[in-house]
């Protein structure tokens, strides 16, 4: 049956795959037509976040207001439309008039976490990713946003590919959505689960992430697990054992900021060093290397950082001195060092910016904003908010959003 659902995307990604072969910087490097400009674009706006899908972005500005751009046709932008086979390339306000502390964006689907401290999600809902009681082919997708069932509260939201976790308000982890390797954490697996569970254990959560299939967490007490699938050792446990409860991940080192890739998942210790295990595509590790590792090993340079953002084949990460590093694959320019070469190793972006965040993408972008509020993207053409569906290899401005 996911085949069936996602026989859509494959198309996609076999065009960005081509497309991004060649040479230059073509306009048709995005996943379908831009949407008509039906007037000029206003000033840039101030992002304090931003999050990178599959195939769409969306970032929260200064004053709680929610953003989206790229793919739609799934209504992952939340403006109330559904667009197949075309493209946002500017900003488009979220529709409902919520104020947004944060926003999450999975593979085609998006969460936000409110100013009341609510959850709300839309977009792809075939797993019940969405938390809104439904899944199936019956409750496809959803195009605006929906509150998660249950009237919790909750202090952060984490979309992954096609499941979601939250933390509560008292520090309880709860996930819902497509579990078939135990990625919701209540210690089963084959079962969705379209309203939240909680995450077994009764630990205290700081910080969770998303990843393909797979989730982490890193508790109050800065120790770091993992659960779902394990199949290139991305739980970090030393072995490939799938998981369908936290276990820790191996080492004993203590952690204060984890990201769950597609098939890999790096860290921040509270030493500000970072690691990486699981799956090393293209060097996707920042190791030196192109070999799996089923326990962290160290992103070489011994460069500190203040946190890492693990995409689908890439990785990228800002220092404590805000410098933007990113490494693995770079067939569409995803890791913003001016080029399409893979590099195993970190690799300094083209245009230097000072950073608060970088958010690799589960596909092939990246966005970051910078310390003036302003949000840059690259890669993927089509999905960088800049107005164009040229694919991109540096960091480039996303425009205002459109009258």
């Amino acid at each position: 049956m996911r085949s069936e659902v996602i026989s859509s995307q494959v198309l996609a990604f076999a065009l960005i795959a081509a497309l991004g072969c060649r040479d230059g910087g073509e306009s048709l490097t995005g996943p379908g037509a831009a949407v008509p400009d039906g007037a000029a674009a206003t000033a840039p706006l101030a992002f304090v976040q931003v999050s990178t899908g599959a195939f769409h972005s969306c970032g929260v500005t200064g004053d709680g207001r929610a953003y989206c751009w790229g793919g739609n046709d799934k209504g992952q932008l939340g403006d109330g439309a559904t667009l197949f086979n075309a493209t946002r390339t500017t900003p488009k306000a979220v529709v409902g008039g919520l104020r947004f502390r944060h926003v999450s964006a999975g593979h085609e689907h998006t969460c936000g976490l409110t100013t009341e401290n609510r959850v709300y999600c839309w977009g792809l809902n075939f797993w019940g990713q969405l938390g809104n009681g439904t899944e199936g082919s019956d409750h496809f997708q959803v195009s605006t946003p929906a509150e998660v069932v249950g009237a919790r509260r909750f202090r952060q939201v984490r979309a992954g590919y096609s499941h979601t976790c939250a933390i509560t308000m008292t520090y309880a982890a709860f996930c819902w959505g497509e579990n078939i390797y135990g990625q919701v954490g209540d210690g089963t697996s084959g079962v969705n689960r379209p309203v939240p569970v909680r995450v077994l254990g009764g630990l205290a959560w700081a910080q969770l992430t998303g990843g393909g299939e797979h989730t982490c967490g890193v508790t109050r007490t800065d120790r770091l697990y993992c659960w779902g699938w394990n199949e290139h050792g991305q739980l970090g446990n030393g072995n490939t054992a799938n998981r369908s409860r936290p276990t820790q991940v191996s080492g004993g080192r203590a952690f204060r900021q984890v990201e769950a890739g597609g098939e890999h998942t790096c860290a921040v210790t509270t030493g500000d060093l970072a690691y990486c295990w699981g799956r090393n595509f293209q060097g996707a590790l920042g190791d030196g290397t192109v070999s799996d590792r089923l326990t962290p090993g160290a992103v070489v340079g011994l460069r500190r950082f203040a946190h890492v953002s693990a995409g689908a084949n890439h990785t990228c990460g800002v220092t404590l001195s805000g410098k933007g590093y990113c490494w693995g694959l770079n067939g569409s320019g995803q890791l913003g060092d001016g080029t399409l070469v893979s590099r195993p190793r970190p690799v300094s972006l083209a245009v230097s910016l000072s950073l608060r965040q970088i958010m690799a993408s589960n596909m092939a972008h990246t966005c970051a904003v910078t310390t003036s509020n302003r949000a840059y993207c690259w890669g993927t053409g089509g999905l960088l908010g800049d107005g164009t569906l040229t694919r991109r290899p540096f960091p480039t401005a996303v425009v205002g959003p459109e009258d």
